[in-house]
């Protein structure tokens, strides 16, 4: 009896191999009428070899015309062993050892050791790792020049094919809150080329843009803790539960963390790290803008209150 929850939907190439088999495939529709439907073959065994045998060349050549949904189904079953023996699959990245001594690297050498990291299973499937992007440094053997840096938490699917932080339309978010931010000079906003620098905690994308898992996350975050002290921003913008975690140690949901003023998890460094939600979950969650809005607000008057102690500048706004 034939097996009639066969899937019989093939793709362009098992077409292909159908055809250069010679055989005339047939498959049901349920829209015609009964009277169309094709009369079996005879002998619909004789065109197709059962796969049991080894698949070779010889066993792929053209064989006779056949009709009839289950010669078909042994077609189609002989096509995907084919395939699964005839196209292996492409070795996956060996991993090895995070380099050593990120702590006293420099930022070309910190970029470098990035690009070339296979520390974690990560590796196996990005298209780029993602440093950051910003301001071009005055001197490319050292790390730009800027006050603000914004950290996200992984790069996604279009981070990870063009290699730069905050794209699509997160990115664009983004740089319209940047934009909005007027503590530029002359009041102006802020933009990814002028005055800030952008990563992510993870360099690299997780498949299917799933949440970093701890263990990506410890293996990252030397980097970011190298970037940090080469980019010695003076405020710190931290979007997205990873990203506040992994710069203040706290565990909090995002809405119990937001409206205070946090310092960054480091040995050394006492930085302003203020904590707001990730573009991507604004786009989600139009009512929480207003909160982010309030956050950025925050972060301003930090920014402010560190560049000119003496006196607090009233506040530029856009709304």
């Amino acid at each position: 009896m034939s097996d009639t929850s066969f899937d019989y939907s093939l793709d362009e190439r098992q077409r292909t191999m159908l055809e250069a088999m010679g055989i005339k495939l047939w498959l049901p529709d349920h829209e015609a009428a009964p009277s169309l439907a094709p009369t079996p073959t005879a002998d619909p065994q004789a065109a197709v070899e059962t796969v049991q045998k080894p698949v070779t060349a010889e066993n792929l050549e053209p064989k006779q015309p056949l009709a009839g949904i289950e010669s078909a189904q042994r077609a189609i079953k002989n096509i995907v062993f084919a395939e699964q023996i005839l196209e292996p699959t492409p070795t996956a990245l060996a991993l090895s050892p995070r380099p050593a001594g990120i702590e006293q690297m420099d930022w070309p050498a910190l970029q470098s050791a990035v690009s070339g990291c296979q520390a974690c299973g990560l590796c196996q499937s990005r298209k780029n790792t993602v440093f950051g992007v910003g301001q071009a440094p005055a001197d490319s053997a050292h790390a730009p020049q800027v006050d603000w840096l914004i950290v996200g938490e992984a790069p996604g699917e279009n981070e990870d094919a063009q290699g730069e932080p905050f794209v699509g339309q997160a990115g664009k978010l983004l740089d319209n809150m940047l934009a909005a931010m007027r503590v530029g000079e002359n009041g102006k906003g802020l933009s990814r080329s002028q005055g800030v620098y952008i990563a992510n905690v993870l360099k690299c994308r997780p498949p299917a843009n799933r949440n970093p898992s701890p263990e990506e996350v410890a293996m990252c975050e030397p980097y970011l803790a190298r970037q940090i002290e080469l980019l010695r921003p003076k405020i710190i913008l931290a979007m997205g539960k990873f990203a506040i975690s992994t710069l203040t140690g706290s565990n909090d949901p995002v809405g119990k963390l937001r409206g205070r003023v946090h310092t960054l998890k480091h040995a050394s460094l006492q930085l302003p790290v203020i904590v707001t939600y990730h573009p991507a979950y604004l786009l989600r969650n139009l009512p929480d803008k207003a909160k982010a809005w309030a956050d950025l607000l925050l972060a301003m008057q930090t920014y402010r209150e560190l560049s000119n102690p003496n006196e607090q500048a009233s506040l530029h706004t856009d709304r």
